[in-house]
């Protein structure tokens, strides 16, 4: 006989309170110079993304220098 286990994430700012409602988000913020998650509810989700910036990385990357082709320093010979 198989058993199967599922196990469903609840929302923590939910979790907090004492309700139980189940987590389909997760959240993104920096904490102690590291990235941390806790799991959230749409509503949360959306509260969240309306009140912070979400963490994400805008940089581009840097782009290579075009470096220049050596050209010839010799003129070319002219017909005299």
């Amino acid at each position: 006989m198989v058993t199967e286990v599922f196990t469903r994430k609840y929302c923590d700012p939910h979790a907090v309170t004492g309700e139980k409602v189940e987590a389909t988000e997760i959240l993104q913020f920096a904490w102690d110079g590291t990235v941390r998650e806790v799991d959230a509810c749409e509503a949360c989700k959306k509260e969240y993304d309306a009140k912070f910036e979400p963490l994400v990385d805008y940089s581009r990357p840097v782009k290579k220098r075009r470096t220049k082709k050596a050209t010839d320093s010799t003129p070319a010979p002219s017909e005299s």
